[in-house]
């Protein structure tokens, strides 16, 4: 929400989407960058003193760009205030989904946790972005992006004090595995191939957020792009539960191709649309293509456990959000262009091909996180 509610204030002061994009993509450059150092020191140090820490710079990044954005600077001060705002964002994400790793055993109910934290994630998606088209015409636009970083603070000063992330030690390493380096997490082979799966997934999902609402607003329906996004949302969550129930059953370096395989295919068919813009076809195939969103990321976090160096986890998930995070912003872009070349439904296309592509990629990479994987008596045990 803090993303948005942030581009959307933006624009509201300056008048220009060309600003508030080029802010919003120095957040997102921020988050890439911080995900992975926050997380590094996480395993080194533990996560409260790094997450109280970082909590208080990220209050303080904010109410820098709050007054820039107010003050009218130039986007010279702009872009750097929100770069330190996405570096210094508090790495939620990684520090719960090691915290699942340490207090539930592995297997299944290990999967069903990390897919409940998915719907959770979506669930916000669902409620983040109305929230903040909401807020932002209250009588001051910042009213939206100050609430979400208050919030984020909060939580996460909440999260960090609690008893069972209080009691979280730095995981051991393993004086036999070899060293890392600068590369971190990413140095291993299996790590490399969970990153680009979340590129992927990224990649997918930053077409369908930029080909949605120009579908809608071709139809003559821009406002129905938001609930066409939170439509596929919701799908998310109700897979997310069936899923958490029972997961599918085959291993993970053969399961995240075949999802990122059929997340594609099934946003090319989003392109059935066709230039009449048909929001029954578009909202019927983006039900289907939702049901995929959190199967995946459940399986990123699993593919994590198995294929990060000890004592490298919440950093390892930290490349996770990075690759995401970087396919998002590389997959709007794209399709930003192709919809001004080739219309909105080729978005859908270039966004599902992309996917398809490096679910090939993925496949022909499974064997490194086949051989990372644990023996099956070891995974379930």
């Amino acid at each position: 929400m803090f993303g948005l509610a942030t581009l959307l204030y933006v624009q509201r002061e300056t008048g220009s989407f060309a600003v508030a994009g080029l802010v919003s993509a120095g957040s997102l450059a921020g988050v890439s960058v911080g995900s992975v150092i926050q997380g590094r020191v996480m395993d080194r140090l533990g996560p409260t003193r790094p997450l109280l820490l970082v909590a208080g710079i990220f209050a303080l990044a904010v109410a820098v760009l709050v007054l820039a954005i107010e003050s009218g600077r130039p986007l010279a001060v702009l872009v750097p205030a929100a770069v330190l705002t996405g570096l210094s964002m508090p790495a939620m994400p990684g520090a719960s989904r090691t915290l699942w790793a340490r207090l539930v055993p592995p297997g299944p109910r290990r999967e069903a946790a990390y897919s409940y934290e998915a719907i959770s994630l979506e669930v916000f998606f669902i409620l983040g972005p109305a929230l903040a088209a909401f807020l932002v015409t209250a009588p001051w636009p910042g009213t939206g992006a100050v609430a979400a970083a208050a919030a984020m603070v909060v939580g996460s000063i909440g999260f960090a004090l609690s008893g069972p992330v209080r009691a979280q030690r730095p995981a051991p390493s393993d004086p036999a595995a070899p060293r890392t380096g600068l590369l971190g997490a990413l140095a291993r082979p299996g790590m490399r191939t969970v990153a680009l799966a979340s590129l992927g997934f990224g990649l997918v999902v930053g077409a369908v957020e930029v080909g949605v609402p120009a579908v809608a607003a071709a139809a003559g329906s821009p406002a129905l792009g938001g609930v066409l996004l939170s439509a596929w949302s919701v799908t998310s969550v109700l897979a997310g539960v069936l899923y958490g129930m029972r997961p599918w059953p085959r291993p993970l370096h053969l399961r995240m191709p075949v999802l990122l395989a059929g997340f594609g295919v099934l946003v090319v068919a989003m392109a059935l649309t066709g230039p009449t813009g048909s929001m029954l076809v578009l909202l019927l195939a983006m039900l289907a293509a939702g049901a995929l969103i959190t199967p995946q990321i459940t399986a990123h976090s699993m593919a994590v456990d198995v294929a990060a160096p000890a004592g490298t986890a919440t950093e390892a998930f930290g490349w996770v959000v990075t690759a995401a995070t970087l396919g998002l912003a590389a997959g709007q872009s794209v399709a930003g262009v192709v919809v001004e070349a080739a219309g909105p439904p080729a978005a859908f296309v270039v966004g599902g091909t992309m996917g398809v592509l490096l679910a090939v990629v993925l496949w022909a990479c499974r064997h490194t996180l086949a051989e990372a994987s644990p023996p099956p008596a070891l995974a379930s045990a």
